[in-house]
């Protein structure tokens, strides 16, 4: 399967809500068509940034719907079905797969902390569960409490519908170490907007973004600049957004994103307990990294 299967700019997006806390699949809707006609190849739906481990599956599923409906083929859907436990991710691997979406995200199981032969035969057991679907691992310790080791990520490379990782390690050496380890159909993408640039220099072929909520044309911009060998210029255009990389991830993550965005106009609502909303102070701070963009 090659290697662009899911594109070079993957959104991770965010779960617009209601002012009484409900899914707006309305707004979900335009929200997916605005960020695919911004530049974003793909899209993935109920990963962290999407607050799935607050979305029940039914909400999950619908939102796979809308958003595959409102993109159509312009976009890859990419549905966060990873769990913790190996028989709801499963489940809910089956029942997105039904839905027609094109690949799936797979986050390490998160607080119980399989050792990597657990890790292995968690994701075997979902790829050969669902045979037909594109599976994507995501590496998240900061999150999970566990690291997916290059060599089981190898492992899992073999399988022949484990196709990409969206690496958030922030560990350069760790991609090094996957890339060396994995044939180069394999697809690394970078699961931070500040390292992405510095991990398509040892192998990544893109990013799975939350800063393409805002700049994705210039996120693609400079991805494809750094593959023509137009090595400066991307790293003009690394520089220039990296104020952004940063002040969106001043707090835990979506929670800057959906003030950046409610800022811009967009009715994405807040975050669902126990997440809040983002503090005055950081509020500011966050406005006048817009407003130096010109992103507001």
């Amino acid at each position: 399967m090659s290697d662009q299967n899911f594109g070079r700019v993957i959104t991770a997006m965010v779960t617009p809500l209601d002012e009484q806390g409900q899914v707006n699949y309305e707004a979900a809707g335009e929200l997916a068509v605005h960020l695919v006609n911004q530049g974003s190849d793909g899209l993935v739906v109920c990963g962290t940034t999407g607050e799935s481990p607050t979305l029940s599956l039914e909400e999950k599923c619908q939102l796979f719907q809308v958003v595959k409906k409102a993109v159509g083929d312009k976009a890859k859907i990419i549905a966060g079905t990873g769990t913790n436990s190996t028989e709801k991710s499963i489940q809910a691997t089956k029942e997105a797969a039904k839905i027609g979406i094109d690949g799936s995200l797979q986050v390490v199981p998160y607080y119980n902390k399989p050792p990597q032969e657990g890790l292995y035969q968690h994701f075997r057991s979902i790829a050969e569960a669902c045979p037909e679907l594109p599976i994507m691992l995501y590496n998240v310790p900061g999150r999970t409490g566990q690291n997916l080791l290059p060599e089981t990520v190898a492992k899992l490379a073999e399988i022949e519908n484990i196709v990409a990782i969206k690496e958030a390690s922030g560990n350069i050496e760790q991609a090094c170490r996957i890339r060396s380890l994995t044939p180069s159909s394999f697809a690394i993408y970078s699961g931070e907007d500040f390292i992405t640039l510095p991990l398509m220099t040892v192998g990544a072929i893109g990013v799975v973004s939350v800063a393409s909520h805002l700049v994705g044309q210039q996120m693609q911009e400079m991805i494809q600049a750094f593959e023509v060998g137009k090595n400066s210029l991307a790293t003009e255009i690394h520089l220039k957004l990296s104020p952004l990389f940063k002040a969106l991830f001043c707090t835990t993550n979506p929670i800057p994103v959906k003030a950046a965005l409610k800022m811009q106009g967009w009715k994405v609502g807040g975050v669902r307990p126990p997440l809040c909303e983002l503090s005055s102070e950081l509020q500011k701070s966050l406005e006048t990294v817009l407003r130096d963009l010109s992103l507001i």
